[in-house]
């Protein structure tokens, strides 16, 4: 390979969430700083947030060092068409579609497109509709403005996750639900949808006059060999589709803050531009160009590391936890692991790994509703701290059933 994603990088005092800020943001209610695990804070293994353990590609580090060395870093914004034209030239590549320049717009990040829009799409009274399980900032941005929030619960089936669209379109032709938040593909299931699945989604949203912002953020990390449909692709005839992109998943630059939310209809694109703080951070406006412009080789070397490291674990969980229920998912770089048989329900389950194991983890709890006894795992890191982490998970599992069984096996002999 000509990237190296064996490469351990120690990312301590950079003021990374991963290292840095886990004890407030996964333990915030636990007195965070009074919490003590099996190993030091640099040795436990991080699998929770979803940044990569990966360095950021070095074509996107010469493009921020290139305008670095311009010296002058003031005021920004996007002038140079050069910048659509990236955005554009990959879209057609990858999935086959394009939208017109006017309808591009920039925003610091996914999740405040996400505060802004809802602002700007609904009334006080009115509702936002969303799948579960969900990623949780769907339902903090309807919680921020105050808004109700329903969800639509996926049908479960071994490790499979489908649309119910029978519910789904129950709620949302609830009179009050003005906008559904749509993940493609979805966080945290992996779920590619399909055409079908994208045409039933749309025509029952816009059949019920929603808006939708479809978050598609994952849609560049997929398994070798499958492409990615945008909603709106499917739905050209719409202008009530927004679709929120942005490199910063795919190419490990998340901390830039910057994305692109493309907004057909003309009528709210002027209320963004209005309302929206315009100024952009000139080195994020240059890392995302170059991403676009020369990650291609890189995205297809860490698609095949990130498909090995899929099957890696899927063989691992096999042998060592033969009771998880876990399949490879179509896309994004988490693993979502069914673990109800080994865990007692209602268990503090990145609590329990944590303190027991060293390992850092999010679980189902963080996905709004509907993820009961599931774990999600951050496979996005080399190889040896994917083995290290599973271990760690599979050794904890396995101790506590042998102690459940020893305990069963004395309660049965005191009652003979």
């Amino acid at each position: 390979m000509k990237y190296n994603f064996d490469e351990i990088i120690d990312r301590t005092g950079t003021n990374a969430m991963n290292t840095d800020g886990f004890r407030e943001f996964i333990f915030g209610n636990h007195d965070p700083q009074s919490l003590s695990f099996p190993y030091p804070d640099e040795e436990l293994t991080r699998m929770w947030i979803a940044d990569m353990e990966f360095a950021t590609p070095p074509e996107i580090i010469e493009a921020i060092t290139h305008r670095l060395d311009r010296r002058i870093l003031g005021y920004s914004q996007v002038f140079d068409p050069a910048y659509y034209q990236a955005v554009v030239s990959w879209t057609r590549r990858y999935y086959d579609w394009s939208f017109p320049e006017e309808q591009l717009c920039t925003s610091p990040g996914i999740i405040p497109a996400l505060y802004e829009l809802c602002e700007y799409i609904c009334k006080p009274d009115e509702k936002v509709l969303f799948l579960t399980p969900s990623y949780a900032y769907f339902q903090k941005a309807a919680d921020h403005h105050g808004l109700e929030w329903i969800s639509s619960e996926m049908i479960y089936d071994n490790g499979q996750y489908t649309i119910d669209f029978a519910d789904l379109e129950r709620k949302a032709s609830d009179e009050k639900v003005t906008l559904c938040i749509f993940c493609n593909p979805h966080n945290p299931t992996g779920r590619l949808w399909t055409q079908e699945e994208l045409q039933r989604v749309g025509d029952i949203c816009l059949r019920n006059n929603l808006w939708v912002i479809s978050d598609e953020i994952h849609c560049d990390l997929l398994r070798q060999g499958l492409t990615h449909t945008p909603l709106a692709k499917v739905h050209p005839a719409s202008d009530k589709i927004i679709t929120c992109m942005a490199p910063s998943k795919t190419f490990n630059m998340a901390g830039l803050m910057f994305s692109n939310v493309i907004i057909p209809n003309k009528e709210l694109r002027e209320v963004w531009c209005k309302r929206h703080y315009a100024f952009k951070n000139p080195l994020s406006i240059a890392a995302t160009q170059a991403a676009y412009e020369h990650g291609h080789d890189w995205l297809s070397e860490l698609k095949s590391y990130l498909d090995d490291n899929f099957k890696f674990t899927q063989a691992f969980l096999a042998e060592h936890l033969p009771l998880a229920v876990f399949q490879i998912p179509e896309a994004t770089y988490l693993a979502w692991v069914n673990i109800s048989h080994y865990v007692e329900r209602g268990e503090d389950l990145p609590l329990f790994f944590a303190l027991k194991a060293g390992v850092l983890l999010e679980d189902g709890s963080m996905f709004v509703a509907n993820g009961e006894g599931c774990i999600r795992l951050n496979l996005a890191c080399p190889r040896v701290t994917l083995q290290n982490g599973l271990e760690r998970i599979a050794g904890l599992l396995n101790q506590e059933a042998q102690a459940r069984q020893e305990v069963s096996l004395v309660g049965h002999i005191s009652a003979i």
